[in-house]
Formats: structure tokens, C-alpha cells, sequence
């Protein structure tokens, strides 16, 4: 969430930047502005209908004292008229304050200056590509039928006991989803990042914090009676471990590690690219968050981008890195980069990881902030990224790594599997 404060101090620039996102942002800003400058009209009104309650009521006490009860009682009766504003005007304030947050709640994160414009993923710039498509014998299957062959994922049996986009990965499939897993986490530790183990479940308050509410919030699965959401992402628990904190400078930066299933509703989803597991409603993904310093954020960001790079190169699979305009930018991001990595059996690419840095949005909804070693204390910036997620990681694992002979396991994971090649 924007701050009110930036919004003042830099309008046009924000105005012109959110261009890139195709966002008209003047008409929200002076709303934005108007409403803000209301509550902080009220604020002061009701500041000064108190201090003057104050006031009245230890004149009153000091009339009691002395005897001068006829003019307590005078004063005793002002006090009422005036607790009968204070309460107008704490309405008054507590209702032009939600509307401002939930008008605040609706503007998406100023891009950065790198974020190019453009209106969709076809505008999308590449920075970075490497690895060599292989080249597949006639005959080479997409990764559904690979899995069917080999009976490492059965999507029928998902479906049955759950609906489509559930699948149930067995014996060499699951042992391979494993192994990809514990390889991420201690890739991930190895780089300096503390894995926990996180709840799959969060309340309203977690949502909104990381900005998946009201955003996305017909993607996400909720537990009505409780009033709970199924993550879309382990981003969520994650940073929210720190909702409400006031941090100290030494403790900056935190770096953490998560494996979790994640669930997303993808409501609308249809046709051929989402067969098999290019989308589904739960898979499994490896997240890393940092939380840093403001002027260190940047760096962490090319930090995350050099990491998700070295796991990829150990992995053997050709990808490329995108920086996404400002059109595909997701709502919470100032940049983002996206890794694709490419699927040879399919002929196109494929989404494996999504690396963003969000600025103060998410920490300015969050209340996160952190005491420098001057004793000021300054909102953090928070990062994540998919470090990685599985199902097509592993789609371009079985497609890029088919042979005659059978589907062959990168070297990097053998140590993990306890084998070379599935057949």
C-alpha cells in the first residue's frame, strides 16, 4: 500500500510511472489527497475536543476541592456536550479513515524505473537466456504422456478423489518431486536462508498485509467457517511472521526458506497450455523471502536473480529471464523478473519462477519497520521469489531429458533420487 505522505510529495511522478501499468492514477490520487486531508481536519478537531475535556475535567476537580460545587456542576455539564462531539467526531474520523484505506487499497505499487511499459506479457523485455534447446527425436512426448508412460503422475486419479488440477504424483514421479524439493531448501540454506516450516492456512489480516486481498482474492481458496484462506503462496505466512514488528537494524537481513503446497483456484483457466501440470490448483514450490533495508534491496533482488540462475545452470535446462512491463506486473511488485524455463515437447515456454521486489507496499500494510543503529525508525523493504516452483520444473525435466532408453535424471539431482534414469 501507498504511502498518503509519498503520494503528496511525489503525485506527478507517481502519476507518470503508473502509466506503465496502464493505471489512471490522477483521479485516485486527488480522492486520495481530499480524503486524507479530511481525516487529518477531524483528527485535529477531535484533538482539541479532548484537550479541552482534560482541561475542563481537572478544573472541575480543583472546584470540588475548594467547595465551589455550583460551578462544578456548570463545568460537569460542558464536559457532556463535549463527549458528545468526541464521539461524533471519533466516528466521523474512523469512517473517512476506512474509506481512505480502502481507496488506498485499490492502487497498485509505483513500478520502478527499469519496468518497461507495455500492456501485456507480449511486452515483456528479455535480459538473460542460456542453455541449449535439445534436440528430441520425432517421436518425443509432452510431459502428460511421459508421465502416463513411465506412471509417474496419474491425473485421473487426482481427479477422482479431488477434481482436475489435483494430481497424485507416484513412486519414481513422487521420489523425484522430493528430491527437487530437499535440493531447492538446501540450495536455499546453503545461500544463507533459515528454512521454516510455515501454516498452509491464514487469517483475512495475513491477506491483506502481503496484498493477495482484495486483489486476488477470488483466486484464493476460503474456509468459510473460519474465515481462513488456503496460501496461494508460502510468501504469505512467511511475511507475516513479521506483521506488527519493530525490528532492529542488526537483525537486517532476513532471509527465509519455505517448501509448502500452495492452492489457487485460477478461476477461468481453459484450454491446451494449462494441460497437465502447466497449471493446477495445488502444487508444490520452494519460496525464499528477505527482508532488508531499504537502500539494500536492490542488490538483494540481483542476489535472488544470480541465486534462482546457479540452480537452473546446476539443473541443466534452457531459460531465459524476463523483466516484466508494466502491463504483467502483479499488483503488490515495483519489478519483477520472471524465469521461463523452456518446455522442447510443448515448443514454448514455460513460467518456473517469479522473483519481485515490493518496496515499502507490503511493509507500509504490514506495519513492519525497523530502528536504524540513529535510533529513526524507517519502513523495511520485502522480497520473494519461487526458488522453485515444481510442477513445471519438472514438466521440462521429463520432456528436455527424454531418450530413447527413457527419461534421464540431471547429475545434480542423482545424490537425491537414488537414480540415473526412470524406464
Amino acid at each position: 500500500m501507498l504511502q498518503v505522505a509519498h503520494i503528496r510529495e511525489n503525485k506527478e511522478a507517481y502519476i507518470k510511472a503508473l502509466t506503465k501499468r496502464n493505471f489512471a492514477a490522477q483521479e485516485v490520487f486527488e480522492q486520495v489527497l481530499e480524503l486524507d486531508e479530511k481525516r487529518r481536519n477531524t483528527q485535529t478537531q477531535l484533538d482539541q475536543v479532548l484537550a479541552e475535556s482534560n482541561k475542563i475535567s481537572k478544573e472541575i476537580g480543583q472546584l470540588f476541592k475548594s467547595g465551589e460545587v455550583q460551578k462544578a456542576n456548570e463545568l460537569k455539564a460542558k464536559t457532556g456536550d463535549l463527549k458528545e462531539n468526541s464521539k461524533s467526531l471519533s466516528e466521523e474520523l474512523n469512517r473517512v479513515s476506512q474509506e481512505l484505506n480502502e481507496l488506498l487499497y485499490t492502487i497498485p505499487n509505483v513500478p520502478n524505473d527499469l519496468v518497461p511499459a507495455g500492456k501485456s506479457e507480449d511486452d515483456n523485455e528479455e535480459v538473460f537466456r542460456k542453455g541449449e534447446i535439445p534436440k528430441l527425436s520425432g517421436d518425443a512426448l509432452p510431459h502428460w504422456e511421459l508421465a502416463k508412460k513411465y506412471d509417474l503422475i496419474d491425473f485421473e486419479l487426482g481427479n477422482k478423489v479431488t477434481g482436475a488440477g489435483f494430481p497424485v504424483y507416484k513412486g519414481k514421479g513422487a521420489r523425484l518431486q522430493r528430491a527437487l524439493i530437499t535440493y531447492f531448501l538446501d540450495k536455499n540454506i546453503a545461500a544463507g536462508y533459515t528454512e521454516y516450516q510455515v501454516p498452509l492456512v491464514v487469517n483475512e489480516d495475513s491477506g491483506f498485509g502481503t496484498g493477495q486481498l482484495p486483489d486476488k482474492e477470488g483466486q484464493m481458496y476460503h474456509i468459510q467457517n473460519d474465515d481462513l484462506y488456503l496460501i496461494p503462496t508460502s510468501e504469505v505466512p512467511l511475511t507475516n511472521m513479521f506483521r506488527d514488528e519493530m525490528l532492529d537494524e542488526s537483525q537486517l537481513p532476513i532471509q527465509c526458506t519455505a517448501f509448502t503446497p500452495c492452492f489457487r483456484r485460477e478461476a477461468g483457466s481453459y484450454g491446451a497450455h494449462v494441460r497437465g501440470l502447466n497449471r493446477l490448483h495445488q502444487f508444490d514450490k520452494v519460496e525464499i523471502v528477505n527482508v532488508v533495508k531499504p537502500e539494500e534491496s536492490y542488490q538483494m533482488l540481483d542476489n535472488m536473480v544470480e541465486h534462482v540462475k546457479e540452480i537452473l545452470n546446476e539443473l541443466k535446462l534452457p531459460y531465459r529471464i524476463l523483466r516484466l512491463c508494466g502491463g504483467d506486473l502483479g499488483f503488490t511488485s515495483a519489478l519483477t523478473y520472471d524465469f521461463e524455463v523452456f518446455s522442447t515437447a510443448q515448443d514454448r515456454w514455460l513460467e518456473i519462477s517469479s522473483v519481485s521486489n515490493f518496496e515499502t507496499f507490503q511493509s507500509n500494510r504490514l506495519k513492519v519497520r525497523y530502528k536504524n543503529n540513529e535510533g529513526k525508525k524507517e519502513l523495511v523493504h520485502t522480497l520473494n521469489g519461487s526458488s522453485l516452483a515444481l510442477p513445471r520444473v519438472l514438466a521440462g525435466i521429463l520432456e528436455n531429458y527424454q531418450t530413447e532408453n527413457g527419461i534421464k535424471v540431471p547429475e545434480v539431482l542423482v545424490p537425491y533420487t537414488g537414480f540415473d534414469i526412470i524406464n
